[in-house]
């Protein structure tokens, strides 16, 4: 479950952003449809794995980033749900991700 590790390092990078003492009320995140993410898993592990740190008990929001492909063959570019698709123009597999695979932190909130 690749989702914990991940889960890990947005806990980590929002307790970089921290002061002593601060507590983290929320965190803000941007999710590519097109990365692999399973977001249940990932909010599972983000509430395991902020126990007993300054983000116990954060709000872990999740923004999706729909997926977008340039076609190499046609050159032709679309919203993209899903990578085992081919193009929706010339039914070949021969694109390029443009958007919808990266993974942020937009926003951390603290009190």
């Amino acid at each position: 479950m690749h989702e914990m590790s991940i889960a890990q390092n947005i806990v980590q990078i929002a307790l970089e952003h921290t002061q002593a003492g601060e507590r983290i009320e929320q965190v803000v995140i941007s999710v590519g449809e097109l990365s692999g993410i399973e977001i249940d898993a990932l909010q599972f592990g983000f509430s395991a794995v902020t126990n007993n740190t300054a983000a116990q008990g954060a709000i872990l929001t999740i923004e999706t980033v729909p997926g977008s492909i340039f076609c190499m063959n046609c050159l032709a570019q679309f919203d993209y749900h899903s990578r085992t698709d081919p193009c929706p123009k010339c039914r070949q597999h021969q694109y390029v991700v443009i958007e919808g695979n990266e993974m942020k932190v937009k926003h951390i909130e603290v009190n």
